[in-house]
Order: C-alpha cells, then structure tokens, then sequence
C-alpha cells in the first residue's frame, strides 16, 4: 500500500476575511467550500483548492477569531510548498507578491514567505508527472499558476521517526531527511529540518495537521498498520466528503489518512473577494451547520456572508 501524496493541509487563523482575499485573490486558489469544524460547530472552516476541490491541492482553515499569533516548533509543520511549472512563473509569483508588499526570498528553486499571520510558504518549480491541480483566476494566467502541493516540511528530529515512516507509512527515503509519498496517480514529499531552540506556539498562522490521501479500500487496512506500530491511532470518523483516521507521527506532528474518490460539496463558483465581508447579525449566517442540540441556529459569532 501506498498513499497518493498529500489529500490536504489543514491550518489555523484568527482573520477568515484577511485570509480568503489572500489565499483567493492574491494566490489564485478557489474558495471551494465555506464549513464548519464538525468537531467544534461554532468554529469557520474554510476550503481552498483547484477548480475541482481535488485532493493534493486542498489547503483548509479553522478560524478562531480570537487567537493569538502561533509559532511552529519541534513536532510542528512549518512549511507549506506548492508546485509551478518554470521559472517564469517563479518570476510572475515574485512580481505579484511583491505588489502586495509580501516580502520574499529565492531558495534553491523556490520563492519563500509568509501570510499575513506568519504561515511559511514556499513555491518550488518541480518537474512532475502529475496531473496539474490549477484554479482559474483572471489575472493569473494557468501555465504561471499553482498546481497543487508539492510538500509539507516540519521542525523534528528525523531519527526518532525515521523507521515509522519508512517501515509502517511506507514512506520512501531520498535524502537529506526527505521521503516520496507516492502513489499510482499522484506523489508528493515530506521532509524535516532541525528544529528551533524555542518551543512551538500553536495559533494562528500554524498548521494544525497534514493529511495523507488512500483509496478507500486501504483505509481501514493503514489504520491497522498504524494501530500494530504502536501508535494510537483514532477510529474511523465519517467526515462526509471522505473518511479520516488521525494519529500523531513519533515526531509528534499530527497526521490524518483520508480517504479519495468520494465526491466533494463546493460552492457553486469562485467568489471574487471582494464580494465577501464580514456580518455581525446572526440572521445573515450562511455557515453550512446543523441546529444545535437544544433546537438553536442562532449564530453569535462574527460570519462571512455574501454581500448582495
């Protein structure tokens, strides 16, 4: 068995409109779904992807409009890379950020920054097979766009974690603490670097875990495999676009396997940024939630919903 590279990304922010104008109107990705952390219903989930919502591009966020500014550390993902094509689109993505005062940095073959809440970012040029996973936008043209991810990089100590990726995640080692995560379709990579001497923060700006994409006939198998390691592995959860087991890698970052080929609820289209604000009645919210156990759907939180 072998996992399709990464399925998504899923991190945290204390801004929800700040962070929809970036990651729609300034990376280029579609706002595929607007949710709610089914664990947690009062918090924002929010869905960026391709034009397809497909896994391996899908980078999500839990707003908590209240938290403080994170920090990753030792056990933390402290980096997200997506994929573009040439160095030309490196160029374009250095100009265009730059026009948004977003400061950057060339490294090897990849532009780095952050968001605005601090959340490291890379686009790397990568050579691949893969089916590019491309939003539409209309002032970024799709041979200069994102096309999915590429890696997620974390702050560990890579022998601690080394036979469990290898042996039991069938992870495939190529150096300089780096694994392939391919599959028959798809592959991606996840790498470590040393850690900081300060501890991690969780917040806002931080990832909360990666998620390793299966076919659903190996997912009850991997939790298995997972269980047998001697890790703990939790149980099946239906998340209604796809199922998902959790469990925290020795290192300590928080990994899920869920699960591809389910279809996917998105938004009828990509909103223009400018179209979206924020709302204090609770009238006007439009989160996609049940009631609550005592009957109530009143929402007392701040909401995002479309101006008219």
């Amino acid at each position: 068995m072998h996992f399709e590279g990464i399925h998504h990304v899923t991190c945290i922010t204390a801004d929800a409109p700040g962070n929809v104008d970036f990651y729609v109107r300034v990376l280029g990705l579609r706002l595929v779904k607007k949710s709610v952390n089914q664990d947690d219903p009062t918090v924002y989930h929010l869905f960026y992807a391709d034009e397809k919502g497909s896994a391996g591009s899908d980078l999500t966020f839990f707003e908590y409009p209240h938290a403080r500014r994170g920090r990753a550390g030792a056990g933390m993902v402290h980096r997200i890379v997506f994929r573009v094509a040439s160095d030309e689109a490196l160029d374009f993505w250095e100009e265009r950020l730059a026009a948004e005062n977003v400061a950057t940095q060339r490294a090897d073959t990849g532009l780095r920054f952050e968001d605005a809440e601090g959340l490291g970012l890379e686009i790397a040029v990568v050579q691949t097979d893969d089916e590019p996973l491309i939003a539409d936008h209309p002032q970024i043209p799709r041979e200069l766009a994102l096309q999915g991810f590429d890696s997620v990089r974390a702050y560990a100590e890579p022998d601690k974690s080394r036979r469990f990726l290898e042996e039991t995640l069938a992870f495939e080692p190529t150096g300089d603490d780096t694994w392939e995560v391919r599959g028959a379709k798809r592959g991606s990579r996840y790498a470590y670097d040393i850690p900081p001497a300060d501890p991690g923060v969780p917040g806002a700006g931080t990832v909360h875990h990666v998620a390793w994409a299966s076919p659903p006939e190996e997912h009850e198998a991997w939790r298995e495999q997972v269980a047998a390691s001697g890790a703990h592995p939790t149980p099946v959860i239906d998340r209604f676009y796809f199922k998902s087991v959790y469990f925290r890698e020795p290192s300590g970052v928080l990994f899920e396997i869920a699960t591809i080929g389910r279809s996917r609820r998105s938004v009828p289209a990509s909103p223009s940024t400018s179209s979206w604000r924020l709302s204090a009645s609770a009238s006007r919210c439009r989160r996609t939630t049940s009631t609550s156990a005592n009957g109530s759907s009143r929402c007392s939180r701040r909401c995002l919903t479309r101006a008219s």
